[in-house]
């Protein structure tokens, strides 16, 4: 299945939860594959997949948030195949082991409608691949965005859209001053960075917090004006377009989330305009809710509402 992208175009339920250790790193299981293909442009498109040992009762994609790559997902990958689902993820371009730009130019995004339709062609390759199945599609922070703008433009084949502190808003005001220069270095110089990302503020958990800033396939600079700029035109379109969403879809952020603001979410996940919409905040959780201590009770819950609509 090809699924095509063009033009550049309930009450919040308080969740409290306990705690868990980190899960214990080693090899990837004897289900996980890597794979690719080549995606706007000619740009090489890293994917992988983790399936489980019987045969899957659901697909479900994932769609990375920025700076990081589809690796730092394997710990959930591993708990959602342990109840069934066929998990697939992809590198961002510009991101991980997509593309072939220097890491001077890692993060560049290039424009967003091109990694909207680079998962588009991941979804469509799900789809190929288990096409009894529903299947669902996960995105986090920018992956989140570009997950929700993919499921507004092209609804089929998904079930249902599941969103992780979606870049969707930016706090009143937006980067302020620094706004005019990185539309000036989108163009003159898009590499040029103009964002720093603080990695204590993606988990509490300081192993993960460790593990992040070691990480040779993250992204440790400031983020390129360019994929700022491509962020923030996003971020607009889906404010005045997310009415139209009527797919199932689950709302999930951490209250104390520094990266992307719940405040300025809430409108965007108030417009949404799907019936079957579930919104839950964690309590003091903050941007990478599937890495805080409390992960197993958010994996947990949200193994239940995909099951529940599989």
């Amino acid at each position: 299945m090809h699924i095509g992208v063009d033009g550049d175009h309930p009450a919040p339920v308080q969740v409290p939860l306990g705690t868990a250790a980190l899960p214990q790193s080693g090899t990837q299981p004897p289900g996980h594959h890597t794979s690719g293909f080549v995606g706007v442009g000619g740009t090489p498109i890293f994917t992988q997949a983790w399936l489980p040992p019987k045969p899957p009762v659901a697909g479900i994609a994932i769609s990375h948030g920025l700076a990081e790559h589809s690796g730092r997902y394997a710990s959930l990958a591993a708990r959602l195949t342990g109840q069934g689902l066929a998990v697939h993820a992809l590198d961002h371009r510009g991101h991980g082991r997509s593309g072939n730009a220097p890491r001077s130019a890692r993060a560049n995004l290039g424009r967003f409608r091109d990694a909207v339709a680079d998962l588009g062609t991941l979804v469509g390759q799900v789809a190929d691949a288990h096409p009894d199945l529903p299947l669902f599609l996960l995105g986090h922070s920018m992956g989140g965005a570009i997950a929700l703008s993919l499921a507004l433009r092209h609804p089929q084949p998904l079930r249902g859209l599941i969103l992780s502190g979606p870049a969707v808003a930016t706090t009143e005001g937006g980067p302020g001053p620094r706004l005019a220069l990185a539309k000036l270095l989108a163009w003159l110089a898009p590499d040029t960075g103009v964002l720093h990302l603080p990695a204590d503020a993606i988990s509490r958990d300081l192993e993960v917090v460790r593990a992040y800033e070691s990480d040779p396939l993250v992204h440790r600079g400031a983020v390129p004006a360019r994929t700022l700029v491509e962020l923030l035109a996003a971020m607009s379109m889906l404010q005045a377009n997310a009415g139209a969403l009527r797919m199932p879809v689950l709302i999930m952020h951490g209250s104390a989330d520094r990266l992307v603001s719940l405040a300025a979410a809430r409108g965007v996940y108030e417009r949404i305009g799907s019936q079957d919409k579930t919104v839950r905040i964690y309590d003091g959780l903050y941007h990478e809710i599937f890495n805080e201590p409390e992960r197993e009770q958010v994996i947990d819950g949200l193994l239940a509402w995909i099951l529940d609509r599989s």
